[in-house]
């Protein structure tokens, strides 16, 4: 409860973001880093989802999911990299208190989307690989726009939620969020208001956003590697077994360290550990995820070849 001596004093209306404040040292090495991962990440994502769009031959329901996947991890890296860039710049990280809120709606919004997202796409490759005859019947046009729109308003109304709950809390402490972007359990351990309903709001919506999606795709990739332990090709078998251990590799970390994050209790010896957590499923996944899920693949190679020659020789 928040007492009334609590009440009396003014609320904030900035917090400062510490983010990597306490490595001064590093700031431009820091800069960067995070400035070639960002463009890298940006271009990289922009790329595959024009090839998807552009190319006929990618017009499939797993390209689909594909190119909304690349769309989200544009918006979701540039939700926290551009701040995070521009106070390793300037020094400045002040937000105001509404920005802060309006960061981590969106992205909450994104972080649910895409844990949907990557359960949408197994159940893509599971219906693909262990189901191919009914495949085309399930994943139909309508289904896909059903599947890729569910998970982006599942995610958005689920962000809404918590968002609503934070705007709720009184602040009239401490304003240094010891993070690098406006996230939940920073936020309300600077309320004044008892932080165990929060905490305990934070780890109901994480366990039914990240950790049920995430035990459906492990399901599904199950159920897939048992199906290709039957294929009697040693290379078929090798083959598919690379492309599924890549992306099970990928959605185990990018879970993980949700998970760890947002499920674990909140003490300070953990903060500098979630923290670097953090920098792992905010950055470090959006960069690599067109590197597992499109480049590798035979189909996009051949669509980046062809637009390369279409752009350095003209259309035929």
């Amino acid at each position: 409860m928040v007492n009334q001596e609590q009440m009396n004093q003014t609320s904030l209306t900035e917090f400062i973001l510490r983010g990597f404040g306490n490595l001064p040292e590093l700031q431009t090495l820091l800069f960067l880093l995070f400035f070639i991962i960002y463009i890298a990440t940006v271009a990289g994502n922009i790329l595959i989802s024009a090839l998807v769009l552009a190319d006929q031959h990618l017009h499939t329901p797993m390209y689909f999911f594909v190119g909304n996947l690349s769309c989200l991890e544009t918006c979701y890296t540039s939700t926290i990299l551009p701040r995070v860039l521009a106070g390793l710049l300037n020094g400045d990280r002040t937000i105001s208190f509404s920005g802060c809120l309006t960061q981590y709606y969106f992205f909450g919004s994104l972080v649910v989307t895409e844990c949907l997202l990557l359960s949408v796409m197994s159940y893509d490759r599971y219906l693909a690989i262990c189901n191919p005859l009914h495949y085309a019947a399930r994943m139909n046009g309508r289904a896909c726009l059903q599947l890729a729109g569910g998970s982006w308003i599942g995610g958005f109304l689920c962000s809404g939620i918590s968002t609503l709950s934070i705007s709720q809390l009184t602040f009239c402490g401490p304003n240094i969020i010891d993070h690098f972007f406006c996230d939940f359990i920073p936020l309300v351990k600077l309320s004044c208001n008892d932080p165990h309903l929060m905490e305990t709001l934070a780890f109901t919506l994480t366990f039914l956003s990240s950790l049920v999606p995430f035990l459906l795709t492990l399901m599904s990739y199950i159920c897939i590697i048992a199906t290709i332990l039957r294929i009697p090709s040693t290379t078929g078998r090798q083959k598919a077994f690379s492309t599924c251990s890549s992306h099970l590799i990928v959605v185990s970390i990018f879970y993980g360290t949700l998970l760890i994050v947002y499920m674990f209790p909140t003490i300070d010896i953990l903060s500098d550990f979630k923290k670097v957590l953090s920098v792992v499923y905010t950055v470090l996944t959006p960069l690599v995820n067109p590197l597992i899920y499109s480049l590798r693949n035979k189909e996009v190679q051949e669509a980046l070849r062809k637009a390369c020659r279409k752009f350095i020789f003209g259309p035929c």
